[in-house]
């Protein structure tokens, strides 16, 4: 695999184990947003391996999407626009305690949830994983 695309791998799978080390650490807001995280460096993985070059630096997941190459259910796209929502929300706030409590433990474990179920399911595109 061209070590560009293994390093995306590489921090997306360790920003989803840091998200469950921290949802069980009860840093919700914070679990979420490493879900974010895992997710928009397998896409920049994914973007790398399909267009030959390095990916945008951008963190918005729904333009991310668009340029993998890859047919993604409405499902998904609506999970990538809730999370950049709420990546959003984690840089540019004044009232951390209201977003805080936003994102509580239920809300995390959704989160989390569907950002492994998601992640999976785009990893399996990247051919380069020799699967």
């Amino acid at each position: 695999m061209k070590g560009g695309i293994k390093s995306w791998v590489d921090f997306g799978e360790y920003d989803l184990e840091s998200a469950e080390h921290l949802f069980y650490g009860g840093k919700f807001l914070y679990t979420i947003a490493l879900c974010h995280s895992a997710l928009e460096k397998l896409l920049k993985a994914k973007i790398e391996e399909h267009t030959g070059k390095a990916p945008p630096k951008t963190q918005n997941l729904r333009y991310l999407v668009k340029l993998t190459g890859i047919e993604i259910p409405i499902d998904m796209l609506i999970f990538f626009s809730r999370l950049d929502e709420v990546n959003v929300l984690t840089k540019d706030t004044e009232d951390f305690d209201g977003v805080k409590k936003c994102f509580d433990i239920k809300a995390a474990e959704t989160y989390l949830f569907k950002a492994k179920e998601t992640f999976q399911w785009i990893k399996r595109y990247i051919k380069l994983l020799g699967r």
